[in-house]
């Protein structure tokens, strides 16, 4: 008989692996994957593009004027097997991971017609379950029903680590400090915002990954996977 599909739902601070860890826990699973984040860097990206948004001003009327013209999907990329953004039709995967959207990007994800626009979506994905979905609101606000809730933290020292080197092996011109002071900036923005700011669902499982590599949280959230999936 085959497992009964539910929603996983990953929430947490900016760069603590909650996709790297949401992708390898899909794969597990043979779930859908869904990376929320991705598609409010997405959202940033067009306003980047448009102007709409630069480290001096924000155009927040026009972002809300165009959202229509806005078209977000996910394509399997042939070799790797894993889901890749589409912006309006073409691949932004790796433009949306750089440190001047990461920059603008808490900004965004604040206005609540564009978190009303994207919601939407994400009920749609997960309509038939078996879906591994994070972001920040995703148990509180996108799936309150899911049967397994994860809320992934550490500190913002080893996250912005983390960051800088990922960037780093990208070939981006990054230094610490700009990393750090953007990790916090984040926090500050996601957790201070007036719609579904960052917080952590009152049945949610807390994951410190500070300290943990990442083959100790994915073997521990798999088993909370595997537990909860038997038990629904």
């Amino acid at each position: 008989m085959k497992d009964k599909q539910i929603i996983i739902a990953i929430d947490g601070h900016s760069s603590t692996g909650k996709s790297t860890v949401a992708k390898q826990l899909a794969k597990a699973l043979q779930y859908i994957y869904v990376d929320t984040g991705a598609m409010y860097r997405a959202v940033t990206l067009y306003a980047m593009r448009k102007g709409y948004i630069d480290v001096s001003h924000f155009d927040q009327e026009e972002l809300e004027n165009n959202l229509p013209l806005i078209s977000i999907k996910f394509e399997i990329n042939a070799v790797t097997g894993l889901a890749e953004v589409m912006l309006n039709g073409e691949n932004v995967e790796k433009e949306i991971r750089t440190l001047a959207v990461s920059k603008h990007v808490s900004k965004i994800a604040a206005v609540s017609l564009v978190r009303k626009k994207l919601v939407e979506q994400q009920h749609q994905m997960g309509k038939d379950k078996g879906i591994v979905m994070d972001g920040r609101d995703i148990g509180t606000v996108v799936f309150p029903n899911a049967k397994l809730k994860l809320f992934m933290t550490a500190t913002a020292k080893d996250r912005a680590e983390r960051r800088f080197l990922e960037l780093k092996e990208r070939g981006e011109n990054v230094t610490y400090e700009d990393v750090l002071k953007n990790v916090v900036n984040r926090d500050h923005i996601d957790s201070t915002r007036k719609d579904s700011p960052l917080r952590k669902a009152g049945d949610a499982i807390k994951i410190d990954n500070s300290n943990l590599t990442l083959e100790q949280q994915f073997e521990q959230i798999l088993q909370l996977a595997k537990t909860t999936i038997k038990n629904a």
